[in-house]
């Protein structure tokens, strides 16, 4: 009885560990993500898998975007930093880790709204994991929302060190 006991627990938590790497965004983000993968990847049926990692931050989250069981590309949502809050973001990336688009999900403060126009964010298009952001080299500053585009930038590039760091461990 005790050793039936045991593997009930057992089955019972591991359910509920999986239920916790499926990484449920709150259902405003979702909708965000969504609305941003439709738009770029011009679909409207796709599924979203969960990728689980000790090498993704505990703030941020990867899905891989298929359509019929076939890789469009890798959905990366995380949270960065502004002057006083945070913001939420979206790197979408083709199957070979190149950046296709990104985008500032939910900004929550008044100033440096300036990161979210695709003026500014179409710098990071292309890049890869071979060729990494820099504020102030290879992206422009932005006058009035310093916090917010630094912080932006090296999310984008820690997310490419991320997503390199997953190639190499064949985890993507």
């Amino acid at each position: 009885m005790v050793l039936i006991n045991k593997k009930l627990c057992f089955v019972l938590l591991s359910i509920v560990l999986l239920s916790f790497n499926t990484m449920q965004l709150p259902e405003k983000l979702l909708k965000k993500v969504n609305a941003a993968i439709v738009s770029s990847y011009e679909t409207e049926s796709f599924s979203l898998s969960g990728v689980s990692s000790t090498d993704i931050s505990q703030k941020d989250h990867l899905f891989k975007i298929l359509k019929a069981d076939e890789l469009m590309g890798y959905a990366y949502v995380g949270e960065a930093d502004s002057m006083k809050n945070v913001f939420d973001y979206i790197i979408l990336f083709t199957p070979d880790l190149n950046i296709k688009k990104t985008k500032v999900l939910i900004y929550r403060e008044e100033h440096g709204r300036q990161i979210g126009a695709q003026r500014w964010l179409k710098q990071f298009i292309g890049m890869s994991t071979n060729k990494k952001p820099i504020y102030g080299e290879n992206i422009d500053a932005i006058s009035g929302a310093t916090i917010s585009a630094k912080s932006m930038t090296t999310a984008i590039k820690d997310a490419l060190q991320t997503m390199d760091t997953l190639k190499n461990k064949n985890i993507i």
